[in-house]
């Protein structure tokens, strides 16, 4: 134990005040590079090395010969793997940071972070509005709803909007003669941060129904490849469904999409509260209509 704890003390006093600028450094490039590959599905590549580099370590704990043989192998053609499959996702890095000022490096990614429970509330009130209203008038839209996994690529061929979501902003955007009525509506943090996106494809699209449409294929393709959810209104039957987890689901109500939206996004015990306190409004609007009469 004293051996251990004079290597540890040696090693501190041997830390010159350049090496802590180097450190502070390198842990900033790692963390700004962390926020970009979160942007990209290239976190799911990752978080694959990493279990490869646990298991090769364990191999070569227990001497599993192998298994170290195999991924030793794997490693030493492992940069040259690492920049083919990474060549989408580095190439927009490279981009990104062409185009960096100083005040997006030191003031973060531009976009609000309102995501309480509130501003969540008022935006799937205002979805369920909005889409009752497009299949009503059998307007075809889709609404991609951004949760844990980040949407970068989706938002960076759309147009970026970052504005609070309204009914007639909704209504806008999916009109017929519109530029981005095509593409969909990015929503992160309860805001509408981008519209007229393109999403990926199913991976086994032939396994689809052929009646559904493109847009209720671009809703399951983007629910295969992230964890969001996805609402789409038909533009021949006004019909409403919702992708998630590569399963489309169809035939929801105003009132029944916008209970699917609440238990999904607010936190179980905010979900009670923010019902009563629409029914309340929802009554006091009715007696405020009477005492008028």
């Amino acid at each position: 134990m004293t051996d251990t704890a004079s290597k540890i003390i040696s090693v501190f006093a041997s830390i010159q005040f350049i090496d802590v600028i180097d450190m502070l450094l390198m842990a900033y490039i790692l963390y700004k590079g962390f926020k970009l590959v979160r942007e990209t599905k290239a976190q799911q590549l990752l978080t694959g090395i990493i279990v490869v580099v646990v298991i090769y370590a364990v191999s070569a704990a227990l001497q599993l010969k192998m298994m170290s043989y195999l991924l030793q192998n794997f490693f030493q053609v492992g940069l040259i793997a690492l920049v083919v499959v990474f060549q989408p996702e580095l190439r927009r890095v490279l981009e990104r940071v062409g185009r960096t000022n100083v005040k997006s490096v030191f003031g973060g990614t531009g976009y609000h972070a309102d995501d309480t429970t509130q501003n969540w509330a008022d935006a799937i009130e205002v979805i369920g509005e909005a889409v009752s209203q497009l299949s009503d008038s059998a307007t075809g839209a889709l609404i991609v709803i951004e949760r844990t996994n980040r949407l970068g690529e989706q938002i960076e061929n759309g147009t970026v909007m970052d504005c609070i979501p309204s009914v007639p902003t909704l209504g806008s955007i999916f009109y017929p003669k519109t530029p981005l009525h095509d593409g969909a509506v990015v929503i992160r943090n309860a805001r509408i941060i981008a519209a007229g996106c393109f999403l990926p494809t199913p991976a086994k699209e032939e396994r689809i129904n052929k009646q559904l449409g493109s847009r209720h294929r671009a809703a399951i393709g983007m629910s295969e490849n992230s964890d969001a959810i996805i609402i789409v209104v038909s533009e021949e039957t006004g019909t409403v469904s919702i992708a998630e987890n590569g399963e489309l689901t169809r035939g929801y109500t105003k009132e029944r999409l916008v209970q699917y939206l609440r238990s999904k996004l607010l936190p179980e015990n905010n979900r009670d509260i923010n019902i009563i306190s629409i029914l309340k409004s929802g009554k006091e609007r009715k007696d405020g209509g009477k005492k008028k009469n």
